[in-house]
């Protein structure tokens, strides 16, 4: 079951970025909800809300590295839970996405901007990005209701 949510993961990730490179790379965002939500091209050369800008080699060993440590873990111990599985799935699928694009563009393709009219602006993401976040939400909610 890991697989098939890695796999789906990656492939919904790298559809997303693709199209952003064909569509939006070379043209005005788009806007999705005015003064919520647009699609706009960005090339994140850092890690999230741009920290470590221009580390891409640093990035992509210790993503590498987490990588490895989750896959081990899960095939250790994950079959204890559905729940850890289904979110160092989400999480090494999400990693994965992101790593490849710091290998293949040395950068991450974000097209995600949420904001609040010209107020507040969200730091843009990908689907890489929400993958992760929703395996690490989910990661937590197991920990805590384990007491692990």
């Amino acid at each position: 079951m890991s697989i098939i949510f890695i796999v789906i993961g990656l492939l919904l990730d790298r559809i997303t970025k693709l199209w952003t490179l064909k569509t939006l790379a070379n043209s005005n965002d788009i806007v999705i909800i005015k003064d919520f939500f647009s699609l706009q091209y960005v090339e994140n050369r850092g890690a999230a809300f741009g920290i470590f800008q221009g580390k891409v080699v640093l990035l992509s060993i210790v993503t590498f590295l987490v990588i490895i440590g989750m896959v081990y873990y899960m095939y250790k111990e994950g079959a204890n839970s559905r729940i850890m599985t289904i979110s160092f799935s989400l999480i090494i699928s999400g990693a994965l996405g992101n790593l490849y694009d710091r290998v293949f563009y040395k950068y991450v393709v974000d097209f995600a901007l949420l904001h609040y009219k010209e107020v507040y602006y969200f730091p843009n993401f990908n689907i890489a990005d929400v993958l992760v976040v929703c395996g690490t939400i989910l990661l937590a909610f197991y920990i805590l209701k384990e007491g692990k």
